[in-house]
């Protein structure tokens, strides 16, 4: 995965404001299509739903990580939104305020495998969250965030 270019300051909604998982999603990947990230919004909120059957994507300490490969994603890609009220996605201890979307094209290998890995790493540090949740700025989260996971 290109990690330059996996996230940038407009892929990145400090003040998600969604009542739930699919607002949520769609508000996220509604991004990834403003960026030419994803060419079709139904057909990839359609593939992020049926991931989401499989298993909810809720981690514990208010994380959510909807992720999917997908005929729609033009180039592997993580999008971040940040929910003061939280959204529900499935956690045992409540709702998610950190939500990371990773898109990945349809034929792209594991490489969202790795980045849900390196993400899950750094969210059981309780820095990296605090950084997360304290960040005012969408480019130098974006920066911190590709210089994390990478």
């Amino acid at each position: 995965m290109t990690t330059p270019d996996l996230i940038t300051a407009d892929l990145v909604d400090l003040g998600l404001d969604a009542s739930d998982k699919q607002a949520a999603v769609r508000g996220l990947a509604q991004r990834l299509v403003e960026a030419g990230r994803v060419t079709d919004l139904d057909l990839f909120l359609k593939d992020v739903a049926a991931r989401e059957e499989q298993m909810a994507t809720g981690l514990e300490g208010g994380i959510g990580i909807p992720h999917c490969r997908s005929a729609a994603v033009t180039a592997p890609t993580l999008a971040f939104g940040r929910s003061e009220s939280g959204i529900d996605f499935g956690a045992p201890d409540g709702p998610a305020k950190l939500i990371f979307l990773i898109a990945a094209p349809e034929g792209g290998g594991s490489d969202h495998l790795k980045v849900l890995a390196a993400l899950a790493r750094r969210l059981v540090r309780a820095e990296f969250k605090q950084n997360l949740l304290d960040a005012a700025d969408p480019a130098a989260l974006a920066a911190y965030i590709r210089q994390e996971v990478a």
